[in-house]
């Protein structure tokens, strides 16, 4: 494979996996505008986001047995224009009801771009070269926090929030020709696969079975729900009660973005010398930290804008800690049906956040205080789960070995 044709192929898988990051983080400097249009509020609003974050969980479960039964393109032509016609229709709402059924439609279609990015990435490139792929892949997906609020704000800013959607159908448009003309249709359609419910289902039991990956699923899955917290309120926080504008809350969101993308990389680096699971016991313990200072500081409003952005920063420093070896635990057990742990794990941990979207923003107070509380209860929470499930699974082992062996007669 050439150099010239490597960078195509990585330019559109990578393009194609950040339809949903862009979606999810372009649209929020235009909440207070939304709100205004709408007649409603900025926590209403936020609703939207849950809503998208709820279909992306539910449309990764779909899309991977419909990518090994149709092919890989099939369903990802379908799914990319559900989305365009979907972020159209956002553009054209007319009220909150209908933006957030909308929201769940984009995201039933874009999520198709995250689950077949990954499948063709496999297809496509020789064992050798895969890591390497997903490496390049994943720093184009790390470079979206970075740029989508701001070029999400200045928009909103020049042309209306209306314009984001339809920067986001267009752009996406072009994925969707790019794929098309230049990209292999990879593994080609199986007709044994079965779409029946109990085959689907069946596999992901066994999967939820293996008890580390229930460790380090539901953990790390509570722990990798914070940034969502932060995402829902971020906007009503800085935006209404800082009154940032709306290009300094992209700037924001992009330094905030940068912790969570530095930790990630050095994150190789420290996995020279010391192991996953001390990893992620280390970041959890130094986010419950790091949250109760935040959570103290608004509570007895130490912080302006600069200070709880720079405490926001050094809590989201164990994000790109706890995120890669939560996940490369839950599914270093698999070989067979790592497919079906992956999407049940990344379907898991957009549920969650979705959640904890909807509960921060039905919680709005007028103040930072459901933004911070639920970035840290979510790091309290998972490193409470981690050692509570450890010790019932050991204890249990314990159990079994003791039945296993012979009575002795005193």
């Amino acid at each position: 494979m050439t150099r010239s044709r490597y960078f195509l192929l990585i330019l559109i898988l990578g393009a194609l996996s950040t339809v949903s990051p862009f979606s999810i983080d372009m649209y929020l400097p235009g909440f207070p505008a939304i709100a205004k249009d709408l007649e409603v509020s900025i926590s209403q609003v936020q609703f939207s986001l849950t809503a998208y974050l709820i279909g992306i969980a539910i449309g990764q479960l779909l899309y991977g047995p419909l990518l090994d039964r149709y092919g890989r393109k099939k369903p990802l032509y379908i799914g990319l224009l559900i989305y365009v016609f979907s972020s159209i229709g956002c553009a054209f709402s007319f009220s909150l009801q209908s933006l957030v059924l909308l929201r769940f439609m984009q995201a039933l279609g874009g999520c198709v771009g995250m689950v077949a990015s990954q499948a063709l990435v496999r297809d496509l490139f020789p064992p050798r070269k895969i890591a390497q792929a997903f490496s390049s892949i994943i720093l184009v997906i790390a470079v979206s926090p970075m740029i989508a609020p701001t070029v999400g704000g200045y928009i909103t800013v020049a042309l209306g929030w209306q314009a984001v959607f339809i920067a986001l159908a267009t752009v996406t448009f072009l994925i969707l020709a790019a794929t098309f003309f230049f990209l292999p249709m990879g593994k080609p359609a199986d007709a044994e696969i079965s779409l029946k419910p109990f085959a689907i289902l069946s596999n992901f039991a066994l999967v939820s079975k293996q008890p580390q990956f229930i460790i380090y699923a539901i953990a790390g899955g509570i722990a990798m729900s914070a940034p969502f917290a932060y995402i829902a309120a971020s906007a009503d926080v800085f935006l209404n009660l800082y009154g940032a504008s709306e290009q300094q809350y992209g700037w924001i969101f992009a330094f905030i973005a940068s912790a969570m993308i530095g930790s990630a990389q050095f994150n190789h680096f420290l996995l020279k010398k010391f192991s996953s699971q001390q990893l992620v016991k280390f970041a959890l313990r130094y986010q419950v930290v790091a949250g109760a200072i935040m959570v103290a500081g608004i509570y007895l409003h130490w912080f302006n804008m600069i200070g709880l952005t720079l405490t926001i920063f050094f809590f989201m420093l164990g994000q790109g800690l706890t995120g890669p070896n939560s996940s490369a635990l839950a599914l270093a057990p698999f070989i067979k049906h790592a497919g079906s742990a992956a999407s049940l794990l990344g379907s898991f941990r957009m549920l969650v956040g979705g959640i904890i979207t909807a509960i921060v923003s039905a919680l709005h107070t007028g103040t930072a205080m459901p933004m911070v509380l639920g970035m840290w209860l979510t790091v309290v929470v998972a490193i409470l789960l981690l050692t509570s499930v450890k010790v019932v699974i050991r204890y249990r082992a314990r159990r079994r070995q003791v039945q296993d062996e012979p009575a002795v007669l005193l």
